[in-house]
């Protein structure tokens, strides 16, 4: 089936995201996919469309309907044992991304390597050249999978605030999902990958109308997406500390504690003392407070301007 006729039929656009989301990882077996009135939540589609989206999924063995679990990822149902070696002409480029994926989400971008996805995957390390040029093209892949997987919907949620808060949230469950993605995007040298291209012009259509400047909606739109990315890439940084360390995030704090505590009672810091404990770990918390102070501005300037 042919790409014209998957964007003619809501119910193959739809189920193809789904599917992506299963092939990628970021929906593993067991977990549940959305239901149909998330479905028609976020993709912006009828229920009957939502329904036949699913019942897609199903007919190809992809996802299972369980009581009291609504539809989840088919679980693996052979006991694992160590795969034979499959016939280089059973390779591809999909295949090869969904198990580069598991690894970089698991450990690291750093941990993927050509060698490595060949030993995974039991073939020759030539034989993964016949669909990919390297590394480079291979890491463009991944972002392009993630990116594919957190598709926006068209046409949104009423109103730029809502639109906004929308794209900044499925951009931050990207990250958090799949913690070396930070280090992948960047502002100054941005890659040309089109399903993150996509979350770009939806985001610069939701600020379109505004009376913003070309100019304004363009560092509006950066400004987002590194308020975002920042607070990510903290976490990207921990991720790679306790890999690193051995050491969790509570654990580095519980050592650290006689001597911050040394320094507090000192007299010096008592703004710092005054911190609560969590105020500082809870990346989800600090990212609402972050989002919801930016677009209070961004408000305001707006309604300055009339």
């Amino acid at each position: 089936m042919d790409s014209s006729e998957e964007n003619a039929r809501p119910y193959l656009r739809v189920a193809a995201v789904i599917r992506q989301r299963i092939v990628s990882g970021a929906l593993g077996p067991g977990q549940r996919v959305p239901s149909t009135r998330q479905v028609v939540r976020d993709f912006g589609v009828a229920m009957a469309t939502a329904t036949r989206a699913l019942a897609v999924l199903r007919e190809e063995g992809l996802v299972v309907s369980r009581p009291g679990s609504g539809t989840i990822v088919r679980p693996s149902e052979t006991p694992a044992r160590r795969p034979t070696r499959p016939r280089d002409d059973a390779l591809s480029a999909g295949r090869i991304v969904a198990v580069a994926l598991r690894i970089a989400d698991r450990e690291g971008l750093d941990a993927v390597s050509m060698r490595r996805l060949a030993a995974e995957l039991r073939v020759a390390p030539m034989s993964l050249y016949g669909h990919l040029s390297g590394r480079e093209e291979l890491q463009d892949l991944l972002v392009r999978a993630v990116f594919g997987a957190h598709p926006l919907p068209e046409p949104g949620p009423d109103g730029w605030r809502a639109k906004l808060e929308l794209v900044s949230r499925v951009q931050w469950q990207a990250y958090r999902r799949h913690p070396w993605l930070p280090e992948r995007v960047s502002l100054t040298r941005p890659l040309l990958v089109p399903e993150a291209m996509a979350h770009t012009e939806w985001t610069l259509k939701a600020l379109d109308g505004l009376g913003l400047s070309h100019a304004e909606r363009t560092r509006e739109t950066l400004a987002l997406t590194s308020l975002v990315r920042g607070l990510a890439a903290s976490a990207a940084a921990e991720n790679r500390s306790e890999r690193e360390t051995g050491q969790a995030n509570d654990q580095w704090w519980i050592a650290l504690d006689h001597e911050f505590g040394r320094l507090v009672s000192s007299g010096r810091y008592p703004h710092l003392a005054a911190i609560p404990e969590n105020a500082v770990r809870d990346l989800d918390a600090l990212l609402d407070h972050a989002l919801t102070r930016h677009l209070d501005g961004l408000a305001a300037h707006l309604a300055r301007r009339g």
